[in-house]
């Protein structure tokens, strides 16, 4: 008579081991974005209905004191909030260039001729600088004594000029311009700065993006008399949606969150013109002059709330397209 073997007992650990496992992978990065993303959002959110400056009593208690809703009121009388926010919104129309010129350069470079990796390492460059790099670079380009700006101008107005004694001297029929001081101009200046790498980028998505275009669709769309236009609009563009849809995504927050190239072209002038909510934000709570923290915190909250609505969309829209397939 044979013996019946007992089942063997599994843990439940044991029993859930496919579960469980990406849940372990995902735990650190899960810990580290609550420890310093979640958290801070909420007491950012939280300060922003104080009215503090950062210091502490003898006794190591805060100085905060509550104002409610009293920040954000301010805000609406705020004529620099304001321009800061318009700031923002002309940063995100003409940061949007960078998507169609990225995909034209793009389309430029994924070719087979001689030199093409030259051309790839030039346009690749000002991906891989840093902003404060390229800040101070078009801050020199832009400087009307020694920039290219001034000296392209200087020969186009200006002509040397021999006095009685016999020195030279430069005369101007038109000063050049210094964008960077011009309150109308400053903050355009800056954009074409920041357009710069974002170009880059962008250029890179499309490039990874013509990678993956069915070769087979392009040959059959040829036998069909397509051509130029007909063949990227109806052919290729079609097959570099998930490239132009992150690279219209990553466009619009590097536009919304915008702060390094003015924080070294400008630092906010001139007269204020050229802020934008983030770098008004550090100005008004931390900066050398700014001790506002639940101020700063306020506005830091109005940058985050349009920033969550964008974000909102974007992850619904992904959670749509991966339904969808």
């Amino acid at each position: 008579m044979k013996s019946v073997v007992p089942p063997v007992r599994r843990s439940w650990l044991h029993q859930h081991r496919v579960a469980i496992a990406p849940w372990l992978f995902v735990a650190p990065a899960l810990l580290f974005f609550s420890v310093y993303v979640i958290m801070p959002i909420f007491q950012s959110i939280a300060i922003s209905f104080y009215e503090w400056n950062g210091l502490y009593n003898a006794e190591g208690e805060s100085t905060a004191t509550w104002v409610g809703t009293q920040n954000y009121v301010k805000l609406l009388d705020d004529d620099r909030f304001f321009v800061s926010l318009k700031n923002n919104l002309i940063w995100l129309v003409f940061y949007m260039l960078a998507v169609p010129v990225g995909l034209a350069i793009a389309l430029f470079l994924n070719q087979t001729v001689t030199g093409i990796r030259v051309y790839k390492s030039l346009f690749f460059f000002p991906f891989v600088i840093s902003q404060v790099v390229v800040g101070l670079i078009f801050g020199w380009f832009y400087n009307p004594d020694f920039g290219v700006i001034g000296s392209l101008w200087k020969a186009a107005y200006c002509e040397e000029v021999i006095n009685i004694v016999g020195n030279v001297s430069t005369r101007c029929a038109k000063s050049p311009p210094d964008i960077l001081a011009d309150e109308t101009w400053a903050t355009y200046g800056i954009i074409v700065a920041g357009l710069w790498p974002q170009i880059a980028y962008c250029m890179i998505l499309y490039l990874t993006g013509l990678n993956n275009v069915s070769s087979d669709q392009i040959e059959a769309a040829r036998l069909d008399g397509a051509r130029g236009w007909r063949m990227l609009r109806h052919v290729i563009l079609p097959q570099l949606a998930p490239a132009t849809f992150l690279a219209i995504v990553v466009t619009v927050i590097g536009a919304l969150r915008s702060f390094d190239m003015i924080a070294i072209m400008t630092r906010g002038g001139p007269y204020g013109s050229t802020n934008v909510l983030a770098y008004y934000m550090y100005e008004a709570a931390i900066s050398e002059y700014g001790d506002r923290y639940g101020y700063g915190s306020a506005i830091a909250t109005v940058l985050f709330l349009i920033m969550l609505v964008y974000i909102s969309y974007f992850l619904w829209r992904m959670y749509q397209d991966e339904k969808g397939r």
